[in-house]
């Protein structure tokens, strides 16, 4: 019970600490030592949020990248959606826009998320550094059209051609989590249907329930209205 006692409290301070990016250092850190000189971790039974995380909603700040992708991406959308091959000249980009917004219309909600899912997927993986010479940034669906980029850039051009089909942005995130698979920070796009929120990741063209991928680990996850913060599913030792 001692040790339970201390992982809550432990567990409360990890919330406290979870303002940054990667909410899982905050965690780390609240590991503690025991009278013995044993470390353990804080025990974090399953939640109900994505990935079965324990999530808390807040306002959005704090995040420049989404935040100017926010500013440009509905515009850009518009003009996208505008432009008439028969009439002007449209850009590579802007028919690739239209080919998939067309090709998905019409169609059941689950398949335009496989749709959309497959289609923005064929895009070659790019680092930003290679792209932009910045080792961060967050693209616009225009510059993911026109360059590529990397995982939360394949997220974002994803989550907007989503809502001009007409899916509510209450029922998309574009979420940023640790794959503790390879270790490495990922992000993918999840949706709701009801009580399911499906998978939309540009390392496979299976769109999938979140339960199904227990190496994701969480770390925050944002729309247009909110930020939440996520803490993932640990184990005491």
């Amino acid at each position: 019970m001692a040790q339970v006692r201390r992982a809550v409290v432990m567990f409360g301070v990890a919330l406290l600490l979870c303002v940054g990016v990667w909410c899982s250092r905050a965690i780390a850190a609240a590991a503690v030592v025991d009278k013995a000189g044993q470390e353990f971790s804080p025990l974090i039974p399953p939640g109900n949020g994505l990935f079965g995380s324990h999530e808390f909603r807040s306002s959005l700040r704090a995040l420049p990248q989404w935040s100017r992708v926010m500013a440009a991406a509905g515009a850009q959308v518009e003009v996208m959606a505008r432009c008439d091959p028969q009439k002007e000249q449209c850009s590579a980009a802007v028919l690739s826009w239209q080919k998939i917004i067309h090709e998905a219309r019409g169609q059941s909600f689950f398949e335009q998320l496989k749709a959309v899912n497959s289609f923005f997927n064929r895009w070659p993986y790019r680092l930003d550094i290679d792209v932009y010479g910045v080792t961060e940034y967050w693209a616009t669906p225009q510059e993911f059209l026109r360059w590529s980029g990397d995982c939360e850039d394949y997220s974002i051009a994803k989550y907007y051609a989503l809502k001009q089909l007409g899916v509510p942005i209450g029922r998309m995130r574009i979420v940023l989590l640790i794959d503790a698979i390879r270790g490495i920070a990922h992000a993918a796009l999840a949706v709701s249907d009801g009580e399911e929120s499906y998978v939309l990741d540009n390392l496979s063209d299976l769109v999938l329930s979140h339960r199904r991928y227990d190496h994701y680990l969480p770390q925050y996850s944002v729309n247009e209205r909110y930020r939440w913060a996520h803490i993932a599913p640990g184990m005491m030792r």
